[in-house]
């Protein structure tokens, strides 16, 4: 099932996500089937829970967006544990469609989370996975990428999604 993103300006999207605590079940299992189904549909490379509505520790990401299966990870009750380093470049998020801007992230980041069956496990990814992975552990914090960025860059953005709320074309 493919859910609609939930977009900027929706209160989900700015409170910390629940922790997941029920494990193995098959309805975990085709929620995250969703959500990656949900992530490729919106042509994203990663997508957390609140993004589909629910405030749910969870985040997908797929750096080749769909083309190759082994970089699928999936992220429960993710911490980020170190940081390294320093990478500047342009990112978007599919709950602020249609804005982008350069944003400074580590390069080099661990993550410290549980797989579908509950069991812990790290992984260190560099450059765009390391993006991903400050993004997405950002959103189950209830922050947006435009956090990163400049208060005069983030109130722009703020008034052209007003306009656009005004004009019926941000829903």
């Amino acid at each position: 099932m493919i859910y609609p993103i939930v977009k900027y300006g929706d209160p989900v999207l700015e409170k910390r996500a629940a922790r997941v605590d029920e494990f193995g079940t098959p309805e975990l299992q085709k929620f995250i089937d969703d959500m990656f189904e949900s992530m490729y549909a919106a042509r994203g490379v990663g997508l957390a829970a609140p993004q589909i509505g629910f405030s749910k520790r969870i985040a997908v990401i797929d750096c080749s967006a769909g083309e190759d299966p082994a970089q699928k990870v999936i992220l429960i009750n993710p911490e980020i544990i170190a940081k390294e380093g320093s990478q500047t470049g342009e990112e978007g998020c599919l709950s602020v469609p249609g804005f982008r801007e350069q944003v400074t992230r580590a390069n080099k980041v661990t993550v410290r989370a549980q797989n579908v069956e509950g069991e812990s496990f790290e992984m260190t990814g560099e450059e765009l996975l390391a993006r991903a992975f400050l993004h997405e552990t950002d959103h189950l914090e209830g922050r947006l990428y435009i956090s990163h960025i400049s208060a005069l860059k983030r109130d722009l953005i703020r008034r052209k999604v007003r306009k656009l709320v005004k004009a019926g074309e941000w829903s």
